[in-house]
């Protein structure tokens, strides 16, 4: 007899297990690499944030200032002498003679102006002063009269003594229309406009049949005269260089219009106070300009050679931090993280200022920290020297 063993085939339901259980492990496999990807990704993106919230900051060098060093600083040219001339009386341009550009001599006339109205009021003073005079005359031949009828006591010495009083009355007018018509004419001589000094003519405004003069809408110059046989510069200095600033010393001048050429300026004199607001003194140069090659209002670099101070180093102008425990610069330690040292400015050249202390020359310098940088801030760098 043969004895043949069969397994029992499984059941409809027994297939419908083993499929439960197989997608379940599925789901689950797919569940655990999800969630270990987020937590990769979730990685990734914190150090992501983490490495772009450190900011990134450039260097820029700290140089060290000569013993003696050239400073220069902006200087603005005057003409030795200026003169706006305006209409002294109403009228209207009649004729101008002298344009921009042209040099004259003192009292060279520039134009004159036409005044109808000042022309009759000197016809009516001096039509007033004849009367006057042709009334004195009268009255001090009255009083002559009663004087000598006085001293035979025709009359009473109270009524030659009105007659002598009316001829005082009499002669008090006359002096008064006299300096009433002197006045008048004398503003008439302002219908003349003329040069007060010898120089060049740098502006006229005039034009023919313009009204002028103090009652006019736009009361304006005429005229300008300009003396630039020497100009002065006046320059803003620092404070800190008072002590070196000292009359007599000579300074080299170069203007826009003439770059290789360098001018010998003096200095003259110095305001003797310091504005308080902008922490300089203004003092003032003289430059002989005898080739009229320097023009009035225009710019000038002026160079001085003054020693600085011994450890001075000079840092753009752009790492400067102001806050209200002072102005303050950024430096990068070792561990790369900010270091903020309070420094002392001497002299501030424009774009670059001299740091007398508070700052050492080998410093690794933050060049625009943002305003929000804080002590021990970890930062990244991008080097612009080789420092």
């Amino acid at each position: 007899m043969q004895n043949d063993f069969h397994l029992p085939e499984p059941t409809h339901l027994g297939r419908l297990k083993i499929t439960a259980i197989v997608a379940v492990l599925l789901a689950g496999g797919i569940i655990a690499i999800g969630t270990v990807r987020r937590a990769s990704d979730k990685t990734e993106a914190q150090q992501w944030t983490n490495a772009v919230a450190i900011p990134t900051v450039h260097l820029v060098p700290v140089e060290t200032v000569a013993a003696t060093n050239g400073l220069t600083l902006p200087g603005t040219m005057q003409a030795w002498n200026t003169a706006k001339i305006y209409a002294q009386v109403n009228g209207y341009v009649k004729a101008w003679y002298k344009d921009i550009g042209s040099q004259v001599a003192n009292r060279t006339a520039l134009g004159v102006i036409q005044t109808p109205e000042l022309d009759q009021q000197i016809v009516q003073a001096r039509a007033t002063l004849t009367k006057a005079q042709s009334d004195v005359r009268l009255a001090r031949s009255t009083s002559n009269r009663w004087s000598e009828l006085l001293s035979s006591r025709a009359v009473s010495k109270q009524e030659a003594e009105e007659k002598n009083g009316d001829l005082s009355d009499k002669q008090a007018e006359v002096k008064a229309e006299q300096a009433n018509l002197d006045r008048l004419v004398a503003m008439k001589a302002f219908s003349t406009l003329r040069a007060p000094f010898a120089g060049a003519i740098t502006l006229r405004s005039a034009d023919i049949g313009d009204f002028v003069g103090p009652n006019a809408d736009n009361h304006q110059p005429l005229f300008a005269v300009s003396d630039t046989h020497a100009i002065r510069v006046y320059v803003s200095v620092p404070q800190s260089y008072s002590a070196n600033i000292k009359p007599g010393l000579a300074v080299a001048l170069t203007v826009p219009d003439f770059p290789n050429r360098v001018f010998t300026a003096h200095l003259v004199g110095d305001a003797g106070a310091v504005d308080p607001q902008m922490g300089t003194f203004q003092i003032q140069l003289l430059i002989d300009n005898a080739d009229h090659a320097l023009r009035p209002g225009g710019y000038a670099q002026v160079k001085f050679a003054l020693p600085t101070q011994s450890g001075t180093v000079a840092i753009p102008s752009s790492t400067l931090i102001f806050r209200a425990a002072g102005t303050q610069i950024a430096t990068v330690g070792q561990d790369g993280r900010v270091q903020m040292h309070s420094v002392t400015i001497g002299h501030d050249l424009g774009s670059t200022v001299e740091v007398t202390s508070g700052l050492d020359r080998k410093a690794r310098l933050i060049d625009n920290p943002p305003d929000s940088i804080e002590q021990g801030e970890l930062v990244r760098i991008t080097k612009t020297y080789n420092g």
